[in-house]
């Protein structure tokens, strides 16, 4: 345990830290790039789209399934503020929430663009500015998203901003989520602790303050129970143990500084939700895949990101985006690594179901495990061989050494239930794979850089020296 003034001091650094700087390598937040070349440049490529495979925004808006037990399943009004909405899973779900009569505010710092412009990388998929995607979704749909850029790690600006805005509900997505991002360096390290740590705490510092009915829905992740040689339950397990039973938070084994930053989140909010009987529900999310929603697809300005490389990218983005470029499946290792997956058309459900179902006041924090089938790396790369041949690709897989630190063949059942029984109804990977992801990776081909597939951060390598410059492209 530190001393005080030593934390104090401590304390005093990282405040000078985040002012000199939003994420390691950056001197101030820079401008993303303009979205509106690579549009025009695509243009010919979206003519190729039919207008019938675009659901309108209006469309989108009347179509809301209804969910068994919920509170209200239109939106009501409801006001949502949605930490991260600028990201993969932020956006799409603004947009969702947005179309079915939610009151939505989206938080961002816009820090993950500068990621990007940091390491070198892109998304496949071009993407508008956060303001752009605003504006255009205010004309395509009628419906008015509140765009507040800042970092929740600013006491000022996050209390400031929740108190104008007197959220009913906070959806948090605003972490660093990418696990080799966090095992780069040391630098790396900490600056993905400190930013997912200290901003979770300050959201739940403004829920106690300033509204202590809000009900908070956090993104987590599948990650942090690791690959136990048991089933894993949704958040919690009964054991009995020299004669005596209890149920408690099930165990976890994180697998990168990323993970264990999701995994003291988890702890901190089982903290606030007991100490200050704030209603919590935590989403331990498997691997997200696709860009198609009805929202996202409604115009080409409010296209969703899709990550390949070696930092952002999973598994299954870079297995598709080698299929369509005719790079061999790098599968790491063995490939038995297995996880859990659902389709971003799920994401959005799940959050929304999850908003629509708050826990009571004082009642333990809730859990659900966000996830609707489970792939080995192997099984990925089956799947998409057998996808690419349908449309005449020809899809070779190698083996190349893992870079992480993991077992490689293990058991994995993780139970996943009460989504489902809230009434999540799952797209299936297979029945979607062509029209979500292949589609995309053939269509853009042409902005795809094989360099930054291979894996270039190594977990056993992970040091002490600023390696910024050589962490997209392997040597």
């Amino acid at each position: 345990m530190l001393a005080s003034a030593s934390a104090s001091a401590q304390a005093v650094r990282v405040a000078e830290g985040r002012r000199a700087s939003l994420a390691p390598g950056a001197a101030a937040l820079r401008a993303p790039r303009a979205a509106a070349a690579q549009q025009q440049q695509h243009a010919a490529a979206a003519s190729r789209r039919s207008a019938a495979r675009r659901v309108s925004a209006e469309a989108a808006a009347t179509e809301s399934p209804p969910v068994p037990g919920a509170a209200h399943t239109n939106g009501g009004g409801t006001r949502v503020m949605i930490i991260g909405g600028d990201g993969y899973c932020g956006w799409a779900t603004a947009l969702h929430l947005s179309a079915r009569g939610y009151n939505v505010q989206i938080v961002d710092n816009l820090v993950r663009r500068n990621y990007d412009l940091q390491l070198g990388l892109d998304t496949l998929t071009p993407i508008a500015s956060a303001h752009d995607r605003v504006r255009k979704w205010g004309e395509v749909s009628g419906k008015h998203i509140d765009l507040q850029v800042g970092d929740i790690c600013d006491w000022e600006f996050l209390s400031q901003t929740f108190q104008a805005f007197k959220p009913d509900a906070v959806v948090h997505f605003g972490e660093q989520r990418s696990a080799p991002y966090s095992m780069i360096d040391r630098q790396h390290a900490v600056y993905t602790q400190s930013n997912n740590v200290l901003g979770t705490i300050n959201v739940l510092y403004a829920i106690k303050e300033f509204n202590p009915d809000c009900h908070m829905v956090k993104l987590g992740t599948m990650g942090e129970y690791g690959t136990p040689n048991i089933d894993i339950e949704e958040g919690y397990i009964t054991i009995t143990h020299n004669g005596r039973t209890d149920t408690l938070p099930y165990p976890k084994q994180a697998g990168s500084f990323y993970h264990l930053s999701k995994v003291h989140d988890s702890h901190n909010m089982h903290f606030a939700a007991r100490a200050w009987k704030i209603p919590i529900t935590d989403l331990n999310q498997g691997v997200v895949y696709g860009v198609r929603t009805e929202e996202t697809m409604a115009d080409r300005a409010l296209i969703n990101r899709y990550d390949y490389d070696g930092i952002f990218g999973t598994a299954l983005n870079r297995f598709v985006v080698q299929a369509a470029v005719g790079h061999p499946l790098t599968v790491y290792g063995k490939g038995g690594q297995t996880r859990g997956f659902l389709d971003i058309r799920d994401t959005v459900r799940c959050i929304q179901i999850a908003i629509d179902n708050p826990p009571a006041r004082g009642e333990q924090m809730r859990v659900f495990n966000q996830f609707t089938e489970q792939f080995s790396v192997n099984d990925l790369a089956r799947i998409v061989t057998e996808e690419g041949k349908k449309l005449g690709l020809d899809v070779e897989t190698i083996s190349i050494p893992n870079p992480r630190v993991e077992a490689e063949e293990h058991y994995y059942n993780a139970k996943c239930s009460k989504l489902q029984e809230l009434g999540l109804v799952p797209h299936l990977l297979q029945g979607s794979m062509i029209d979500s992801l292949l589609e995309f990776a053939l269509e853009y081909k042409e902005r795809v850089r094989p360099e930054l597939i291979k894996p270039a951060v190594d977990w056993k390598k992970s040091g002490t020296a600023v390696a910024t410059m050589s962490a997209a492209v392997a040597k």
